[in-house]
């Protein structure tokens, strides 16, 4: 090669090296480009509504559009959270589950991910307990009266679901583990046609979620005992706690977080985890939250670790519910 070809490729190879070097050509800072929110099921329910309103609500934050997908499909959510547990792990993808796609499919399904492993935490979101309902006419004023009813009539309650493995169907099954009751559960393809039944007399009891039935229970079409967490409801202030009730542990909240594909750079996760928690102050975001029956989880838990530990609280309390009650798929 002639002196002057070599020369030439020297200068071309230090120009290269010089503009990797520069300072435009830093990393991005994150983010650069729109965020995409994947919620695994279809628009209209909960944790679709929660999506959008959180994603809203962080645009600003983050100086960036925050795109909501729903990828819904079959087995409780499994298809949208397993996209996002194949996404890219570079911050720009994240998804909102709950307390049934990540916890109770797990024990459930043979899913191709895991429940925990698979996914790295971003916030805790809100909560929605179960209200334990009755038609109008059950017998029972109280849950002790109602725990008392079950207990000298088993197996003669019929107790209606959204499904095998919904937070109706295992808020009943604890019921059962605390009391030594017996239910006959009647599974309906959602909480729509459950409730109908119950105001119709069909049925004689559900636990359900506040999002619905709240007005039911304050015209008299149905009786509410308690609600299925350790304080009381915002929404509905009135109904005692299954504690307050006499029942104590009855706990179940069909809580909402964000994750995100594993192994995602942890600036990006801070700076989401930031932008929610923001958001999640707004009066107005709350407002609208409370309007869902949803309730804001408190400052201490709002971390990516503390939802780490909550989720593995979670899976270790019900996964063994779960497979002592036989559950399984259909």
């Amino acid at each position: 090669m002639s002196t002057s070809r070599r020369f030439g490729s020297l200068l071309t190879v230090m120009f290269a090296l010089a503009a990797v070097s520069a300072p435009g050509a830093a990393a991005e800072e994150f983010p650069s480009r729109p965020i995409t929110v994947i919620v695994p099921f279809p628009p209209g329910g909960p944790t679709a509504a929660t999506a959008r309103i959180v994603a809203e609500s962080i645009r600003s934050s983050l100086g960036q559009p925050v795109v909501v997908e729903n990828t819904s499909g079959a087995a409780n959510g499994s298809v949208g959270m397993g996209r996002c547990a194949r996404a890219a792990a570079d911050g720009y993808t994240i998804c909102f589950g709950h307390w049934g796609t990540n916890v109770i499919n797990g024990a459930m399904y043979s899913l191709s991910y895991d429940v925990l492993d698979d996914f790295d935490p971003v916030a805790l979101i809100s909560s929605s307990p179960e209200i334990v309902l009755a038609r109008a006419g059950f017998p029972a004023r109280t849950l002790g009266e109602l725990t008392k009813w079950v207990l000298d009539n088993p197996g003669k309650a019929t107790f209606g679901t959204s499904g095998i493995g919904s937070p109706p169907h295992l808020a009943g099954v604890l019921f059962e583990q605390l009391t030594g009751a017996h239910f006959q559960y009647v599974h309906y393809r959602g909480a729509a046609p459950a409730i109908q039944d119950l105001i119709g007399g069909r049925i004689d009891l559900d636990f359900s979620s506040p999002t619905g039935t709240i007005g039911h229970v304050r015209s008299g079409a149905l009786k509410a005992f308690a609600v299925t967490a350790k304080t009381r409801l915002q929404a509905a202030p009135e109904i005692p706690t299954a504690d307050e009730a006499g029942l104590p542990g009855l706990h179940l909240s069909n809580w909402i977080a964000a994750w995100a594909p594993k192994r995602a750079p942890k600036e990006a996760l801070t700076k989401i985890n930031a932008a929610i928690a923001a958001g999640l102050a707004d009066p107005v975001v709350r407002s609208r939250l409370a309007q869902l029956g949803q309730d804001i989880f408190p400052p201490d838990l709002a971390s990516a670790d503390a939802l780490h530990h909550f989720h593995q609280a979670e899976i270790g309390k019900w996964w063994p519910i779960v497979k002592a009650a036989g559950i399984k798929a259909q």
